[in-house]
């Protein structure tokens, strides 16, 4: 630490008058929102040693040792820069404090070291860069991972000194718009990096905005494509070059620091004898090896949300000539949750790793690692990205990465109740109709589709309700006319089939059961009498003339007999067996009569 403090005091009182106008410019311009008036504090501040028409030099690069104006000038210069991140990044509290423990550490540390001008203003370069990252944290993880090529992507085929012309089809898969796009490929000199002619032509083409999409149709629908023109280079290597493409972008006014970069390939056919390049760009034979996935399998096929599964990965060392040794694998879940607070693992590793470990891999071979995964209860009914991350060791190079993705359909059970359904009558005779009301509730954590219930039973004419989509937790209502076709010749059970399908199609049916008895019209007494009447009176009747004792004697005692033989009737009909000795009883009875 420096011991002088005299002229070190003067420092300090300028720089806390700067200081003190900044938070008092702030906390003024702070009612409105912004802190945007502390500039003019500043420049006031300064005055004292500038002139109204004298703009101040301020040395950077020297090897004398520093004043206290130095100090005071790299203080005064970190304090704007700070100020500049607020405005431009439009930062938070939260992010402000941390760029002002920076700012405080900084000045700690320029006021009690000895060092040259060239030093200091070196180390207030590096201050600066750390605040630049604290700023724009937040901001640069926003947009690249939704900026991809689009699923019409051809890659094209062209031969050394062709002219070619790069269709690029850039999809917002984001569902927040996009604006100011810049699109510009990255070019080299190198004919190892870059197939065309090094052109000082701009190639920087812009767009004013692609819309955020729900869908994926949407996206591919609105998607946009920029055309470059090249023409191939005439030394061009034959193989797989790499085209590689920066966009900046502004998303919801904040402007990426970084832009995306997004890579397709062209084929290109070069001169006989004009070489061989490797996707990656370079020379077959100094080409790095790849490991690629091929596929995976889970054990068991189907994974339900909260169920433990086997997850088995198939991969390949595509090297012809270089084995892959130190191979370790890291599995990555994609995270879940509605807040940063709040997200986790969709899959976690039962063994508490995530990763896998492989001594060696030899040339064009392929292997499998497997690892135990538990998903997380409460995941929706859809794919999951699972990253495979790869890092290993080929010959005389080493920590080589790839990395690719496998996505893992969960499933979640479908469950449903229903009430308890209501038969009202629950007797009726053949052509009456009874009503049937239940409701169905789906209880699980997915949509029950095309809902649909189906009663069974010979005693009734055919019925169905149409209940339709259920979303999870909702409630349908069946409400149903029967209507008795055929008398009952069992217990009365009516079979419910209720019937619904998942997202893919597939259907699934669960039988219930009701009671329901069916029986025979009963005939009106008044009716039989009627009919049995007349018949007696036509046998009865003699050259005109009705012999009345007999009529009515023997309707008196048909009647009777009718009566009770049509009572034994009714009730044997009931039972299938008691057909046949009811039709000979009746058989009787028409004899004596």
């Amino acid at each position: 630490m420096r011991g002088k403090m005299g002229s070190r005091g003067k420092t300090v009182r300028r720089l806390a008058g700067a200081l003190a106008g900044l938070f008092f410019a702030l906390s003024i311009s702070g009612q409105a929102g912004s802190w945007g008036a502390a500039p003019v504090v500043y420049a006031e501040e300064k005055k004292e040693s500038v002139s109204e028409n004298e703009i101040k030099y301020v040395e950077r690069s020297s090897d004398r040792v520093i004043t206290d104006d130095d100090r005071f000038d790299a203080d005064e210069d970190l304090l704007y820069y700070m100020q500049s991140l607020e405005v431009r990044y439009h930062l938070d509290e939260k992010v402000m404090e941390g760029l002002h423990k920076l700012f405080d550490s900084a000045v700690y540390y320029i006021a009690n070291t000895e060092m040259s001008l060239t030093e200091l203003w070196s180390y207030v370069s590096s201050v600066k860069g750390n605040m630049e990252s604290a700023a724009i944290a937040q901001v640069t993880q926003t947009t690249s991972e939704f900026l991809q090529v689009g699923d019409n992507w051809q890659t094209p085929v062209v031969s050394y000194g062709q002219g070619v012309s790069i269709v690029l089809p850039i999809v917002n898969f984001g569902t927040e718009e996009l604006n100011d796009l810049i699109v510009e490929p990255v070019i080299s000199t190198l004919v190892t990096e870059w197939p065309f002619e090094p052109d000082t032509t701009n190639y920087l083409q812009t767009e004013p905005f692609i819309p955020g999409c729900q869908t994926k149709e949407a996206a591919m629908a609105n998607r946009r494509e920029f055309t470059f023109h090249f023409k191939t280079r005439s030394d061009v290597m034959t193989g797989y070059y790499p085209l590689k493409f920066r966009i900046s972008y502004t998303k919801a006014g904040i402007r990426s620091e970084e832009p995306a970069e997004l890579t397709v390939y062209v084929k290109t056919i070069g001169k006989p004898g004009s070489g061989i390049i490797g996707g990656n760009g370079q020379e077959a034979s100094g080409s790095k090896p790849r490991i690629v996935v091929t596929g995976f399998e889970t054990n068991p096929a189907k994974v339900y949300a909260g169920e433990t599964f086997t997850l088995m990965i198939h991969v390949k060392n595509t090297s012809r000539d270089t084995a892959v040794t130190n191979v370790l694998f890291d599995m990555q879940a994609a995270q879940e949750g509605e807040d940063k607070t709040n997200t986790y693992s969709a899959f976690l590793p039962t063994s508490g790793s995530s990763s896998v470990y492989m001594e060696q891999i030899a040339p064009n071979t392929s292997a499998d690692i497997e690892i135990e995964m538990t998903a997380k209860a409460d995941l929706a009914q859809k794919p999951y990205v699972l990253d495979v991350n790869m890092k290993y060791d080929a010959g005389t190079v080493f920590d080589l990465t790839d990395k690719a993705s496998v996505s893992i359909p969960i499933s979640q059970e479908s469950r449903f109740d229903t009430s308890i359904p209501e038969v009202v009558p629950d007797n009726i005779e053949v052509g009456s109709q009874s009503n049937v009301m239940f409701s169905i509730y789906n209880t699980g954590k997915t949509t029950l589709y095309n809902v649909q219930v189906k009663f069974v039973a010979d005693s009734i004419a055919e019925a169905s309700a149409f209940v339709g989509n259920l979303q999870s937790g909702n409630t349908g209502n069946v409400d149903v006319m029967l209507t008795g076709a055929a008398p009952t010749m069992d217990d009365g059970i009516v079979k419910l089939e209720i019937s619904y399908e998942d997202d893919a199609g597939n259907v699934t049916t669960e039988e219930k059961e009701i009671t329901l008895f069916v029986s025979e019209p009963m005939m009106d007494d008044m009716m039989m009498g009627d009919m049995m009447g007349d018949d007696m009176m036509m046998e009865g009747e003699e050259g005109g003339k009705p012999k009345t004792g007999l009529i009515v004697g023997g309707v008196s005692g048909t009647v009777a007999l009718a009566a009770a033989g049509l009572g034994v009737f009714f009730k044997l009909r009931k039972k299938k067996k008691a057909a046949e000795a009811e039709a000979a009883e009746l058989a009787e009875l028409e004899k004596d009569l």
